[in-house]
């Protein structure tokens, strides 16, 4: 039965069990979920920085952006604060600061950040897809106070559109400091990829680079045509996640990767071996059909004019007259005697004058 709204006479009340806001209990569960969320600060919120915000939002953390371009309305649909001039977004004083720019626009969108309107401790994190390049680019422009974390979450908008349960996140701790709560700041976010079922690989950003350089080209070259056999179509499924990359981002995965050149390079040998050895192959069929093939099995009929009768028209009667051969057979005798090439009649009878040749029969006589 409910219990009555006061107590009955003589019973006295000693304790509740229930949970106050200043109950120890209450206030560590509240820490432990204050310390899981962090603010983060996403640089660049095209399409790779909304593919991150609205997990990271859906995840519970508190999210603010700015960007060159105006973006107010697709993050206000979202729950994200956009901020239009980057010294109001530093001001906020994010505790990550994720760089989702391009690879070719890095460096100048870093050189333009005023850093030193954020916290000394802030952790800044770069999700290119290659590694060396912005891991050496964040040690030598951002202060030494400041801690780094390169990551590349090898999906994105297409091939993250649904879980990503499985889904490779390689990074690298690069400058983490010391302090705990630092610690905690960069376990926590690495934690919301591993929460959302990505696999972890933690890899040094130059064996990344070394290891990726040998699949991303080849991703972001081949495609489909309208007849595929179904083998090609296997392997194209394993490039339809790259499909709406730009030109941008392929030349960003040749210039900002030392590895892409020697790949490159290999690429273009295997073509030439490939290329090589189907020639060969060509040639070698070819020359057998020249030397051993159909067309000196049947023997050609064209015949030669008579000489003997001086007249300048083979003859029709039996194909066969005095003097006269199929052209083809003539030559090799005549070759053989030391012949030149000269009219097909002999004196002034000839159908042709002396020392031209009749591209039909090619006859080789003796002088």
């Amino acid at each position: 039965p409910p219990h009555p709204a006061s107590p009955p006479a003589g019973v006295r009340v000693l304790a509740l069990d229930a949970a106050f806001s200043f109950d120890r209990e209450a206030q560590l569960r509240q820490q432990h979920s204050q310390q899981s969320k962090l603010k983060i600060g996403i640089v660049g919120f095209g399409t790779f920085g909304q593919f991150l915000a609205r997990r990271m939002v859906q995840a519970g953390h508190e999210v603010i952006a700015t960007s060159r371009s105006p973006y107010h309305d697709q993050a206000a649909a979202m729950g994200v604060r956009y901020f239009t001039d980057a010294n109001d977004f530093c001001e906020e004083h994010p505790e990550a600061v994720i760089l989702a720019t391009s690879i070719l626009s890095l460096e100048q969108v870093l050189l333009s950040l005023p850093v030193q309107r954020l916290k000394r401790s802030t952790l800044f994190v770069d999700v290119l897809s290659v590694k060396e390049f912005p891991k050496r680019l964040l040690l030598r422009e951002l202060p030494p106070e400041v801690d780094v974390l390169c990551t590349h979450p090898m999906f994105g908008p297409d091939s993250g559109k649904g879980s990503w349960a499985g889904l490779n996140l390689q990074y690298e701790r690069v400058r983490i400091g010391c302090e705990p709560d630092r610690q905690r700041r960069c376990d926590t976010l690495l934690q919301f990829f591993e929460r959302e079922g990505c696999r972890m690989v933690e890899m040094s950003c130059e064996e990344h680079d070394q290891l990726a350089a040998s699949t991303q080209f080849i991703t972001h070259t081949l495609q489909a045509t309208p007849i595929d056999t179904k083998g090609f179509q296997s392997l194209l499924s394993l490039v339809d996640n790259t499909a709406n990359d730009s030109f941008d981002l392929y030349y960003g995965l040749f210039m900002y990767n030392q590895n892409s050149t020697e790949q490159l390079d290999r690429l273009e040998k295997a073509f030439d071996e490939v290329k090589a050895r189907l020639l060969h192959q060509l040639h070698d069929k070819v020359r057998q059909q020249i030397f051993h093939g159909e067309m000196y099995q049947a023997k050609p009929q064209l015949m030669l004019p008579d000489r003997s009768s001086g007249a300048g028209s083979s003859s029709d009667s039996d194909g066969g007259g005095a003097g006269c051969s199929p052209s083809w057979q003539a030559q090799p005798a005549a070759a053989e005697s030391g012949g030149s090439v000269g009219g097909n009649g002999g004196g002034n009878g000839g159908g042709a004058q002396p020392g031209s040749v009749n591209p039909f029969t090619m006859s080789i006589e003796s002088p």
